[in-house]
């Protein structure tokens, strides 16, 4: 699957079909009752899950396939998931045939380099089979149902799941591409252990059973959904809407101008410090097809930062959906319109065998910037990036003294981000939306789980790339830890940090010290490995601001007034970044709009653009 340089998403494109034999509206509830299926799905891990990863922070991802593997149906939740978790069941079922599939098993995967993202990622499912006379036993499978999540460990060289210096992925962890956890609704004791023995964390397979148990629900609930409707009208909703998004989808494409569009993006550093890590695309839209070639990517190989064609895949799709019609549903007929490009070897399709623990977030999540970049001028309305620039999650490990047991703490807290504005709109939330469902814990549930004290959350003033429609300011954060600890992680985006469109500014640039404040700093310079920290000591994180859409100088002044009072940006940074003056206090709330000294103040601007533009 991933052996080839040209890849087409999913299978042939066929032939639209243009008369259905499923009436329309049961075809509609049917798709309906899998989304609910999967919601519920999805809703069951949040509800039963041990680790915060998975009861609180929603990084999971439910979907439907049928007996082919084609995707069907999927829940609200990481947007990259609803493709890494399709790619794993398809290993299974060409590597395993359909006759090892039966009644009441349950399949384990989380293999990079067997269609998922990164080793943390644990994909979990489960055949749903159904009456036919015609199949052998009087029963065949007609539907799988799936669901993945990220973990807290995966074994390897370091906790925590992330060992970003490893030199191959053996070093990162154990690899499962497809194992069977229970067989024919016995568990398998032997295999259970082994899994558990393989990993750090105790409630690791707790976690585990909560996907069982949610693969074994979503097995049950679309068991009743085929004995309400009847198998036939299963298959025949799933062809139709399968059909019936490839159409919509190339419908919409049509509109498109035609044309070939090119740009670039760059990642700062591997985890090893290897400088400007170089992303290239090229949209080719002709007619109603789409075409996504990553020929020009970086092919070093003594880099550090690799992404799985299956992370790949996801990201790429993730950025496609959030720039269309969002009623089109996110089945295999919208991933099969898309012809992706991924030459083999480069960093975005890596030889088996790399690395890919921090790949699986840069490059990967950069794959949405670059496509967004791209399409900037081709959909203004619509090219927001779907990405991120944290590098990896802060890890912390020491030894908590209310138990005595070692911890792992993901950080996995409330924090604003690298959202960029869109055309109309300025950047909300907290985050971007590529992390899609994505909950962050409070602090005070945090606090309750981890020996730390959260001091600070606070939105960082000119921190949003200025534009017509602003980005998010990001967020300062700091955080003491209780007692002796450890800390691991990788930071990107302090060179190039979330882009502007359209003319936009871009977002202000991470920044991240250890034992912030003490006399021994530790600017994290691009990775910290292990680095101690006392109690008392703090992590500061300086998370960087989302990119502006648009003109700086068009901007409403009435909508930078309102800004500066928010104080999401300084009276100064209005004059300097917006060309706007600002007359009175902020602290006495008697600022006002200099009118005159505003429209001189653009004008002069303007005028030194165009002189620095010609020069």
């Amino acid at each position: 699957m991933t052996n080839v340089d040209l890849v087409r998403l999913a299978g042939s494109r066929g032939r639209i079909s243009d008369a259905p034999t499923v009436d329309l509206v049961t075809a509609e509830v049917i798709r309906g009752g899998m989304e609910t299926v999967c919601f519920e799905m999805a809703e069951y891990v949040s509800r039963t899950a041990t680790t915060p990863i998975l009861n609180q922070s929603n990084e999971r991802n439910a979907t439907v396939l049928d007996a082919r593997g084609r995707l069907a149906a999927l829940s609200v939740g990481i947007p990259q998931f609803m493709l890494t978790s399709t790619l794993p069941v398809r290993f299974a079922l060409e590597f395993l045939g359909v006759d090892e599939f039966r009644e009441g098993d349950v399949f384990v995967a989380n293999d990079p380099y067997h269609g998922g993202g990164h080793l943390p990622d644990y994909n979990v499912f489960a055949p749903v089979f159904a009456a036919d006379p015609a199949a052998p036993g009087g029963r065949r499978m007609v539907l799988i149902a799936s669901i993945q999540c990220h973990h807290g460990d995966t074994g390897g060289g370091v906790p925590g799941g992330y060992n970003i210096t490893a030199t191959d992925i053996w070093g990162e962890g154990v690899r499962w591409p497809v194992i069977k956890v229970l067989d024919r609704g016995i568990e398998r004791r032997d295999v259970l252990y082994a899994l558990q023995a393989n990993n750090r964390i105790p409630s690791y397979i707790g976690d585990l059973r909560a996907q069982i148990g949610s693969a074994q629900l979503g097995a049950q609930r679309l068991g009743d959904l085929i004995e309400r409707y009847g198998v036939d009208s299963i298959e025949e909703s799933v062809d139709y809407m399968i059909d019936y998004a490839a159409r919509r989808f190339r419908e919409e494409v049509a509109q498109w101008p035609d044309g070939e569009y090119e740009a670039d993006s760059y990642v700062d550093h591997d985890p090893l410090g290897n400088p400007d890590i170089h992303l290239h695309v090229k949209v080719s839209v002709a007619g109603d097809e789409l075409t996504i070639d990553f020929t020009g990517t970086d092919t070093r190989n003594e880099l550090q930062s690799w992404s799985t064609f299956g992370n790949t895949r996801g990201y790429t799709v993730g950025q496609i959906a959030a720039m269309m019609d969002p009623e089109i549903p996110k089945n295999e007929g919208f991933f099969e319109q898309i012809k992706l490009v991924v030459p083999k070897g480069c960093l975005l399709n890596p030889e088996p065998g790399k690395p890919v623990s921090a790949g699986t977030h840069h490059p990967g999540a950069d794959v949405g910037e670059v496509i967004a970049k791209a399409m900037q001028y081709v959909l203004p309305d619509r090219a927001v990036p779907q990405t991120y620039k944290t590098g990896i999650p802060t890890i912390i490990v020491g030894i908590d003294p209310r138990s005595g047991a070692s911890f792992t703490d993901h950080s996995a807290e409330v924090y604003s981000g690298w959202c960029n504005a869109s055309k109309g709109m300025d950047a909300w939330g907290a985050l971007n939306a590529s992390f899609g469902n994505l909950w962050k814990a409070t602090a005070e549930i945090n606090e309750s789980l981890y020996p730390h004290v959260q001091w600070s959350r606070d939105y960082r003033t000119d921190g949003g790339g200025a534009g017509e429609w602003r980005g998010i300011c990001g967020s300062h954060y700091e955080k003491e830890v209780c007692v002796d600890a450890k800390v691991y992680t990788y930071v990107v985006g302090m060179k190039y940090p979330m882009p502007g469109i359209c003319g936009g500014e871009d977002g202000s640039p991470n920044e991240m010290i250890i034992r912030y404040g003490s006399d021994d700093e530790f600017p994290v310079k691009h990775t910290a490995e292990w680095i101690p920290i006392h109690a008392g000591e703090r992590i500061m994180f300086d998370y960087g601001g989302g990119g502006g859409w648009g003109d700086p100088l068009v901007r409403d002044p009435r909508a930078v007034l309102d800004d500066v009072i928010d104080e999401y940006v300084s009276v100064v940074g209005a004059a300097r970044d917006y060309g706007v003056i600002l007359d009175g206090s902020l602290e006495e709330l008697t600022l006002e709009i200099d009118e005159v000294g505003t429209h001189a103040l653009r004008e002069q601007m303007r005028a030194e653009r165009t002189r620095a533009e010609r020069a």
